[in-house]
């Protein structure tokens, strides 16, 4: 769905004042946010050049989608030039992107990231990769264009830029994606002819606008073979510019006199351990010591039992973050730390005296361990006392070791199955960002739900799973968690109504056909279960339904939380202002987790009603 679609040539004559009025009033309708100042410079300043060069190339009728977004992610391309071939008269579409830039230089020792100083120096990825990726991906997961290789091509026009300043970034060739400047105006302008007809392409728009989402035949059995063999990723935007940034300290890091880190924020859906499995695949491939560490037991296991079905030596890979406390200093080349949130203060226990635990904190164990540590992390995802995985926490423990420390950024990017609007709303609901909840407004590319009982979500997530999603209910820890009787049945512990059903498993060994803890959301047999935050924390599935417990309800305009009602062990000694702050982040984790849709239900009929009034979709039998 773009923000907007029309011929060049009424972009053209749209005024820039009008157009931005336009395009922030539907990216407010569509995200809940204000489009930034950049954002908006752009459109006033780059889509009239865009149009310019398209009706100097007599493609007035060329249909132009103004931030298409990209399928199953919230990444929108600039513009989408949609219209006929030329000479086949097949649907041909190009995908623009446009940058303000004057002037740009490649990083050094890296093919495509650049530096920018108008934009402060940090590393961006090279737009002909940016470009060449959008590409792919577009054909990867629309049906329309899975078997279409030619129908798809990219350019980069950076309107402002002569070519001597930007002249180091044309080092980097590619067939379907080319750099175009101010100095080569003429040749985008000849370029364009060869792609696109005159005609009107307003039903080439249609069709792949309407076109079903899904992964194409190709992509799937280069996952098939990815699984197998071990490939190559497809990193978009920031994914490719943090895995860039970590394979060039790498190569540099044995002549190096500082040690880099390199810290990647992100929230869930934002890519965080596709990036870890592509520096794993890459360093091992290479022949480079790495190793992937967690704090999260049900993340390692799960990791170590797909790997381990390929390759019985390739679980040990997979480690723990106390794991390293003796590691020898700078014994691995890579050390990938996934879900830093997790990271404590100590590897030892909490509550073990001073002079019996280790002189340093965990997180300068990781450092020290590797020549380049790397840090994936989502802040809003601290669920314990005690942890302490924060960007302020690395940085400090970096600088203090005389480190490099470089940041990347995905939540300005990636979102919860795509829907940068549903992330938005949960944590406005839930206080963690400011102004107040706001009504859900309806969005084709997440399904928000309420359900007036949990027979309800129930039904409707099996319904789910039967159509072929993976589907899971979760809820706030305030019920007892039982071990299985004698007989290997499951306790009914989460008691609602006559309603009742088990949590996960405890133990890691399966029973009667009920997956092991660590696998209750990846294993088909999950959907019988209630699943915690410690279980589904660091997983994803397609549909996800909530219960909110009476551990944080909603009074008087605000949340209130309960910590008598809490079953939460490790929360027991919290202190009140800290209890609730931990017990929103763990909402946030459980409400995050499906990535085409979500089901809510509260125990606390005030709750409840507070939800219904700002989610209009209601669960139908």
């Amino acid at each position: 769905m773009p923000l907007a679609r029309m011929s060049a040539r009424a972009l053209r004559e749209r005024s820039p004042a009008d157009l931005v009025a336009h395009l922030t009033e539907q990216y407010r309708l569509l995200l809940l946010q204000d489009p930034s100042s950049s954002e908006r410079g752009a459109w006033k300043n780059s889509l009239p050049a865009l149009a310019e060069v398209l009706c100097d190339a007599g493609l007035d009728e060329v249909e132009v989608l103004i931030e298409q977004k990209l399928p199953l992610t919230s990444l929108r391309a600039d513009a989408v030039l949609a219209g006929s071939h030329p000479e086949t008269g097949l649907p041909s579409y190009v995908i623009v992107e446009l940058k303000q830039w004057s002037e740009a230089r490649l990083v050094p020792d890296s093919e495509d990231l650049c530096l920018v100083p108008k934009i402060g120096n940090h590393a961006a990825l090279h737009p002909v990769a940016q470009v060449r990726r959008y590409c792919d991906y577009l054909q990867d997961f629309t049906n329309l264009l899975n078997d279409c290789q030619e129908g798809v091509t990219g350019v980069a026009y950076l309107h402002n830029a002569e070519d001597l300043d930007v002249d180091q970034l044309f080092r980097l060739p590619d067939a379907k994606a080319q750099l175009f400047t101010k100095t080569t105006r003429g040749e985008l302008i000849r370029y364009l002819q060869t792609r696109l007809s005159s005609l009107n392409g307003a039903l080439e728009a249609d069709a792949l606008l309407e076109s079903p989402i899904a992964p194409g035949r190709q992509l799937m059995r280069a996952a098939s073979y990815e699984i197998t063999h071990g490939g190559k990723f497809l990193l978009i935007d920031e994914q490719q510019v943090a895995a860039s940034l970590v394979k060039r300290a790498a190569s540099a890091a044995r002549r190096a006199d500082q040690k880099e880190v390199i810290v990647v924020s992100g929230g869930p859906g934002s890519g965080k351990s596709l990036i870890a499995l592509n520096l794993m695949n890459h360093f091992s491939m290479h022949g480079r010591p790495v190793v992937h560490a967690t704090g999260s037991r049900s993340f390692t296991t799960t990791l170590r039992h797909v790997v381990g079905e390929k390759n019985s030596k390739l679980p040990k890979l997979f480690r723990y973050f106390f794991d390293f406390t003796a590691a020898e200093q700078n014994g691995l080349d890579v050390l990938i730390c996934d879900e830093a949130h997790r990271i404590r203060r100590h590897s030892g226990k909490e509550s073990a005296p001073d002079t019996f635990r280790p002189g340093r904190s965990q997180v300068e164990e990781l450092i020290d361990a590797a020549r380049v540590p790397v840090f994936l992390l989502d802040e809003h995802q601290v669920v314990r006392p005690g942890e302490m995985g924060s960007v302020k926490t690395i940085d400090q423990a970096a600088h203090a070791r005389g480190c490099i420390v470089r940041h990347v950024n995905l939540n300005d990017q990636f979102r919860c199955g795509g829907s940068r609007a549903y992330e938005n709303w949960v944590l406005r609901l839930l206080g963690l960002e400011p102004g107040g909840p706001v009504p859900w407004q309806p969005d084709k590319n997440f399904e928000l739900l309420v359900a007036d009982t949990p027979q309800e979500m129930e039904t409707h997530l099996r319904f789910q799973q039967e159509a072929g999603y993976t589907a899971r209910m979760t809820a706030g820890f305030c019920w007892r968690w039982s071990s299985p009787r004698s007989d290997g049945s499951l306790v009914d512990d989460v008691v609602i109504g006559n309603w009742r059903r088990p949590w996960n498993l405890k133990s890691e060994r399966s029973v009667g056909g009920v997956p092991a803890s660590s696998l209750w959301a990846t294993e088909p047999g999950g959907i019988g279960q209630i699943g915690c935050i410690y279980t589904a924390q660091g997983f994803e599935y397609a549909w996800n339904g909530t219960i909110l417990g009476p551990d944080l309800v909603w009074r008087d305009n605000g949340w209130r939380a309960r910590k008598a009602a809490s079953r939460d062990g490790s929360l027991k000694d919290a202190e009140p202002e800290e209890f609730e702050l931990l017990a929103r982040n763990s909402y946030k984790v459980l409400l995050t987790r499906g990535l085409a849709g979500t089901v809510l239900y509260s125990t606390d009929p005030e709750t409840h009603a507070m939800l219904r009034g700002l989610v209009p979709g209601r669960v139908t039998q």
